[in-house]
């Protein structure tokens, strides 16, 4: 599965690589799927338990969205300076901070108190799992040269579903049995476990900045003066895949936070019904993940241009995802408002990916920190965005403002879509940068 399209940058005969590296490059990938797995279980558990919650604590819809949107507030700003810092700092120590900081900042909403503890909890645990998507692919990627990179990519990015298809069953059952604070503490405890593995076994590759400029591994980096950031994000390819990549990301919020009680208040499903319907939306974006990876590397060994592979692949699965949610709001109640649903919200979770390996290609192999971890800065304001607005509207229109809701994410989906198919040229804008 070739990274890009430029003949010099994949070998004729790549060198063969030793199977211990192998071993070794597989193991820290799959550390890493369960590193986003349980970032993601973090941030379901709001939406999950989002009645108990609720009914504890005495909040409003309103109340409750912004207390969801609270985990994005130094979000952003977390994952841009810590993605420029892993171009200085090796991420294995990064991540293994993240882990145990995301453990300390939700121990005492686990051990009990009320709104002030849930807003200061949620704060410092978006902080810590910010930069965590794009320094786990940094991360990742290190250990594949271009023409490997796809697949590894794809399963991390595949945490995401996994990590919501694993929390929805078995912390709704901890929530209905336990209560939503033992649901806190179990995340908590999967954060700490994951640390005490990553000590001994995690670590980066052979084709990190720091090996290259050492000579090590297939992507030297020349002698030359480093490319700045601003040139990088200036690029259509990386303005295009970062605003793709927000509307995958909005769809992400709305999902973890609000679909769960969509699900029940507006659509009329049970507790369990509405546990099967996510599962079926996240698991559709686990396969169109995977299916976007196969399908993008088959393109590019056939020659297909990296504009076409990537921006058209994830430009068209958005475009597929914004006609389901702009038709959802008049479908008939019952199966194909669930077929709908489920098409609006699982077709969009490929980009995540997409805008990954799309940046990876642009950025020279000393910038790809900073510029995966600015893009994700700017993609994840989604996130404070759309729980605050959905929560606005259902306290405003009640079950209608779902609706609302809906509409305005299949607007955004459209939107991306078109900036991934007419901005996205990673063979184009890698040139430019390198003049």
């Amino acid at each position: 599965m070739t990274d890009i399209d430029v003949a010099p940058a994949v070998p004729a005969r790549p060198p063969k690589v030793p199977s211990r590296t192998r071993r070794r490059a597989w193991t820290v990938t799959a550390l890493l799927v369960v590193f986003m797995m349980i970032n993601f279980a973090d941030k379901s558990v709001l939406g999950l338990a989002a009645e108990e919650i609720r009914q504890d604590l005495g909040l409003s819809a309103s109340a409750f969205g912004l207390a969801s949107s609270a985990f994005f507030l130094l979000f952003s700003l977390s994952g841009a300076a810590v993605g420029l810092l892993a171009d200085r700092i090796r991420p294995k120590w990064l991540l293994l901070a993240m882990a145990v900081l995301w453990s300390l900042s939700q121990a005492p909403l686990a051990v009990g108190g009320g709104l002030a503890v849930l807003l200061t909890s949620r704060v410092l645990l978006g902080a810590a799992e910010g930069p965590a998507f794009p320094v786990a692919q940094q991360a990742t990627l290190s250990w594949f040269p271009n023409h490997r990179r796809n697949l590894p990519g794809a399963l991390v990015a595949l945490g995401i579903t996994l990590g919501v298809l694993v929390a929805a069953p078995v912390l709704t059952w901890v929530i209905q049995h336990h209560g939503w604070r033992s649901a806190v503490a179990a995340v908590a405890l999967a954060g700490v476990v994951w640390a005490l593995l990553w000590i001994p076994f995690g670590g980066e590759g052979p084709y990190a900045a720091s090996a290259a400029a050492a000579g090590v591994g297939a992507e030297p980096v020349a002698a030359r003066p480093r490319t700045p950031y601003r040139r990088i994000i200036a690029t259509r390819t990386w303005i295009g895949a970062t605003a793709a990549y927000f509307g995958t990301y909005w769809v992400i919020a709305f999902a973890l936070v609000w679909l769960p009680s969509y699900l029940r208040d507006a659509l009329g499903y049970d507790s369990a019904g509405a546990t099967r319907v996510l599962m079926l939306v996240w698991g559709l974006g686990g396969v169109v993940v995977l299916g976007q990876a196969g399908l993008t590397g088959w393109l590019l060994r056939r020659g297909t241009a990296s504009r076409w592979a990537r921006g058209g692949v994830g430009g068209a699965l958005l475009l597929v995802g914004a006609a389901a949610c702009l038709a959802l709001p008049l479908a008939p109640a019952g199966a194909v408002t669930a077929v709908l649903l489920v098409a609006g919200f699982g077709l969009a979770g490929a980009m995540s990916s997409v805008a990954v390996t799309t940046v990876t290609e642009l950025a020279p192999a000393d910038r790809r920190g900073g510029a995966l971890g600015l893009m994700n800065a700017v993609v994840t304001t989604a996130g404070l965005i759309a729980p605050a607005l959905i929560g606005r509207l259902v306290d405003t229109h009640g079950a209608q403002g779902y609706q609302h809701a809906v509409v305005i994410t299949g607007a955004v989906l459209l939107l991306s879509g078109v900036a991934a198919l007419t901005l996205i040229d990673p063979d184009r804008d890698t040139r430019r940068l390198s003049v």
